[in-house]
């Protein structure tokens, strides 16, 4: 078995050469082969963000609605105690019910009867 010289010159010059149009090739075959898993993992973690965004928003409208409820809480009992105190004083000077007796009642003597 005989051993031949290696001409390292022309070696690198072969691999510079095939470098020249492998490169590009390779690089556009990854563009093309990489471009739809790219998109679609653009397209994920914007539909991510947009989930959650959504999820805060709900939250943020459930926490509206129960302040919502409160007031109305509120203002219902505000006007329970309004036309509450509305019809007392409506009713005070017109009925005899409502009024405090003008005096006690005294007591009878002993041997008087009614």
């Amino acid at each position: 078995m005989q051993v031949l010289p290696i001409d390292l010159t022309a070696i690198v010059g072969t691999i510079m050469a095939l470098s020249v149009v492998v490169i590009p090739v390779i690089g556009l075959t990854a563009r093309f082969a990489l471009k739809p898993t790219v998109e679609a993992l653009s397209r994920f973690f914007e539909g991510r963000g947009q989930e959650e965004s959504t999820r805060i928003l709900e939250r943020r409208i459930a926490l509206l609605e129960q302040q919502v409820d409160v007031l109305e809480g509120g203002l219902r009992r505000v006007e329970e105690v309004s036309e509450f105190d509305h019809r007392l004083r409506a009713a005070a000077p017109g009925s005899s019910e409502s009024r405090p007796p003008a005096e006690a009642p005294r007591s009878l003597p002993q041997g008087a009867s009614e």
